[in-house]
């Protein structure tokens, strides 16, 4: 419908491509109406993978338009070579469902996606073409049908003019109809797309126009392995959803099928397939099955192999949490997986996405997944023996519940707990502190007792994940320093719980877990397995690689695995802890911005506004999983290190000038708050120093004279305390109780401070007079989190337990304070801790600076290996 020329901007100085529409086809109304179509759609959108528009105008009867040059080949013409590698594959169609998610976000539909209309360059694929786009709700299906790309006569698309719009080949049956297309219309050309890339062949390819008509409309096309490809399993389901003939029965969103296809990519043949030997065709597979409407693979035949022992043969699979539910995964509480003893069912943390975690059971032989009700909060999951209970920590407590479910049974005080495990005779070892002993209990409950000793002399400060031995008395854990990562010295230790003697075995920061004479551990980011001589507690031989690419959380030292007893392994895959970025919304929900790119934050990054709004502190996870506070740019969303120490900073609050910063810091035990000037000139001060596991600003006073703070102990949790900045002496506590309290936020008056506590069993939020002590009122009715003042003082709000943003309408005085209404605003996606910090309020109390989870944020299966002691044995 046009001719394209290569031409030069001579103002900017850059080539550039000239698209025109000559004279005689202006005259045309369907192709000027298409070429201007073209024009807007484009203007409408900017993505590195859409080729960019640069101008747009009339010149002497000649409608052109100015584009970006692209250097390379279509895609069509590359497939008339053959299939592309599996790798190119995926990288090619990741780009091409962005580029169609963009789009679609934008309110566009393309309508004639196909191999022709794109661009394979050297910075990727480019989304052409969007001559016969339809915006949304604007535009009813007219009668044109797109020229084929020039290709081989015999395997040229067929096309015609006719009343539907496309090209037949990739049309979806709706397309066909003569109905609306919508995004799903979209999904299943590319479906097509990418059903040819991994093949060579078009998924409809028949003689004649009627008989692909009618092909597309009734049958499936052939399998995608049916056809010699190398595509694993986890693609031909993917490729098969988006061709759906019903369009309820595809993928709904091109987000969707880019994440599926990003997690095929990272997780390689392991996404549904174990190749058994060099050649394709004896290849073994591996079967999906279904866990509500989301993947998970085993079979009861391979589960069954998985309790034989030796197992006859390999067995790799992978498991995915039901739909809309993912697993858990935060800087703070990292997923822990428990497989029981037998190998049959595997644990792990999950939550939806606006829900809190719970503790999930997946049965390995039927498929079947299910939350165990009572289990909010749940972490670090562990078995007892005879895998009919389980042990977790949720609510600053140790927990016990039934494997089938039932009452929730609380055993022992465990504030910041790191790790638990299960004998035979009925005792249960925990760490409950980031910095303590492992300590015993009974597995009924009673008096936790402690069973290993810091030896502070050599740098001690943790004693975490103990894990049992066959015998049931002698144990694992592992001793390091204290702060984020390694620590210093990390060391792991057999002990006992007979007395204090203990024994090194390996000189690793990582969990230790014993299997099939082997203790499997963490080594530079492999999972290693090294053979273990239970008589002397002691490693022999080489550690062997198990895998290259399982999952280590390096802030907390403990990498994503677990072991049966029979030796069933299971592992998480990937390397971020998670991805987000910083969305601006405003009081509807609307998203108008992001700020910056995606990174790793610290407990969803605590954003932190400056006083004038032009710039907020955010906590960023950096190496060995130390973080640090940045300061983004609230308009261009340009963030600088603000920290250049190797300490480990997690909050910050602005004096109220906002010339200065208070953060926390210190790596050797000491537990501090800081000062430094936030155009980073001068030497830090400090503030205090306290004897607590940890410390962390929360909010100066309008005049700067009091900081509140938060403090963790062993003994109490989380307390709340005011250090006056005048030299008016120490701090005094202002929420100090067997409760967790923390999130405190003066008012803007002064007079008032809002915080967040469990003394109820669910976190809510209070306001409490200030500074003498008075009445507190209660604002939350059923859980509340994160509160946040407006500037003005007239409103507070929080995020309540579904994660919906609230907004209560408050009126204060000298003494009183009173909650006149209380309006929901939005809901954002949540990452299912309680005391995460994700958001602020900028000081128009119009809109909010929100820490969410990144498009691109997908978290690897947990995956199944049979056989892993193989590896372990020499040729």
């Amino acid at each position: 419908m046009g001719e394209v020329y290569k031409a030069r901007d001579s103002r900017l100085g850059r080539e550039v491509a000239i698209k025109v529409l000559p004279p005689h086809l202006a005259r045309d109304p369907g192709l000027k109406q298409r070429f201007e179509r073209e024009a807007r759609a484009i203007a409408a959108l900017s993505h590195p993978h859409i080729c960019a528009i640069h101008d747009v105008g009339t010149q002497d009867g000649v409608e052109y338009l100015v584009m970006e040059l692209l250097d390379g080949q279509t895609l069509a013409d590359r497939l008339d070579k053959g299939a592309l590698p599996a790798d190119q594959a995926l990288k090619f169609g990741v780009e091409i469902a962005d580029a169609l998610d963009r789009a679609h976000r934008a309110g566009i539909v393309h309508r004639d996606l196909k191999p022709g209309n794109i661009m394979l360059t050297k910075s990727g694929v480019k989304l052409l073409d969007f001559g016969l786009a339809k915006f949304a709700a604007s535009e009813k299906p007219d009668s044109d049908v797109s020229d084929p790309p020039a290709r081989s006569a015999a395997s040229q698309p067929l096309t015609d003019k006719g009343a539907v719009m496309g090209t037949y080949q990739y049309m979806a049956p709706e397309q066909l109809k003569g109905k609306d297309a919508d995004p799903r219309t979209d999904i299943f050309a590319f479906g097509c797309v990418l059903y040819e890339m991994a093949t060579g062949k078009a998924a409809f390819e028949h003689a004649s126009q009627a008989s692909l008509i009618s092909a597309i409309l009734k049958p499936d096309p052939k399998p995608v392995p049916e056809l010699d490809s190398l595509a694993p399993p986890a693609f031909e389901r993917l490729v098969k959803t988006c061709l759906a003939n019903d369009p309820e029965d595809r993928w709904q969103d091109a987000r969707d099928v880019r994440n599926e296809l990003v997690w095929i990519a990272q997780t390689g043949a392991q996404a549904g397939a174990t190749v058994l030997g060099a050649r394709r065709r004896i290849r073994e597979r591996v079967a999906w099955m279904a866990a509500g409407a989301a993947l998970a693979v085993a079979l009861t035949a391979a589960v069954t192999a998985m309790r034989r022992t030796p197992a006859p043969r390999s067995i790799k699979a992978a498991i995915l949490p039901s739909q809309g539910v993912r697993f858990s995964s935060n800087s703070t509480a990292p997923n822990l997986l428990a497989l029981s003893p037998d190998g049959a069912r595997l644990a792990y943390c999950a939550h939806s996405g606006m829900g809190a975690d719970r503790l999930w059971i997946q049965e390995l032989d039927s498929g079947e997944a299910r939350p165990l009700e009572g289990t909010e909060g749940a972490s670090q999951p562990f078995w007892s023996p005879d895998g009919r209970s389980l042990g977790f920590f949720a609510h600053r407590k140790l927990k016990r519940v039934g494997a089938g479910g039932g009452p929730v049974l609380t055993l022992a005080t465990a504030i910041n707990p790191r790790g638990g495990t299960w004998n035979a005779t009925g005792t249960i070892l925990f760490t409950p502190n980031h910095a303590s002993p492992v300590f015993r209990v009974p597995a009924e409950g009673g008096v936790a007792t402690a069973v290993t000793k810091l030896d502070k002399a050599t740098g001690e400060a943790t004693h975490r994940y103990p894990e049992f031995l066959p015998d049931g008395r002698h144990f694992l854990y592992l001793a390091r320093g204290a702060g984020a990562g390694a620590g210093e010295e990390p060391v792991v230790y057999a002990g006992s719980i007979d007395g204090p003697d203990r024994k090194p075995v390996v000189k690793v920061a990582s969990n230790v877990a014993y299997a099939s004479g082997h203790i499997l551990f963490m080594r530079q980011g492999i999972l290693v397995a090294q053979p273990f001589d239970l008589g002397r507690l002691a490693t022999r031989g080489e550690a062997v690689a198990i895998a290259a690419n399982a999952r280590m959380d390096e802030r907390y030292s403990r990498g994503s695995f677990s072991v049966s007893t029979n030796g069933v392994l299971a592992y998480q895959t990937g390397k971020l802890l998670r991805r987000d970025v910083l969305r601006r919304y405003d009081r509807s929900g609307r998203v108008l911005d992001t700020l910056g790119e995606p990174t790793t934050f610290f407990d969803d990054g605590s954003p932190t506004i400056s006083p004038d709004g032009s710039r907020a502190a955010v906590a960023i996870l950096g190496e060995r999983g130390i973080s640090g506070i940045w300061l983004v740019n609230a308009k261009s969303g340009v963030r600088n290190r603000f920290t250049l120490d190797d300490d480990d900073h997690t909050t910050a609050a602005w004096l109220p000038d906002g010339s200065h910063l208070a953060m926390e810091g210190g790596m050797e035990g000491a537990a501090r708050l800081l000062l430094k000037a936030a155009d980073g000139s001068g030497m830090v001060q400090e503030l205090i120093e306290r004897r607590a596991s940890s410390v962390a600003a929360c909010s100066f006073s309008p005049t700067g004279r009091w900081l509140l703070f938060t403090e963790e102990t062993e003994t109490t949790g989380t307390d709340i305390l005011v250090l006056p900045l005048d030299g008016g002496g120490a701090p005094t506590p202002l929420a100090a109780t067997a409760a967790q309290e923390d999130g405190a936020q003066f008012s803007p008056n002064g007079r008032f401070v809002a915080y967040c506590s469990d003394a109820t069993g669910r976190v809510e939020v209070y306001v409490a007079a200030f500074p003498r002590p008075g009445d507190t009122w209660q604002v939350s009715l059923e859980g509340g989190r994160e509160p946040r003042w407006s500037r003005d003082g007239k409103e507070l709000f929080f995020f309540s337990r579904d994660n919906w943003l609230m907004a209560a309408a408050v009126e204060t005085s000298a003494s009183r304070f009173e909650v006149t209404a209380i309006s929901p605003l939005f809901q954002v996606p949540s990452r299912g801790s309680e005391f995460n910090w994700r958001y602020d309020v900028f000081p128009d109390g119009k809109h909010f600076l929100v820490g969410t989870p990144a498009d691109d944020d997908i978290l690897s299966p947990i995956t199944l290996v049979t056989d892993w002691t193989r590896k372990t044995k020499a040729p």
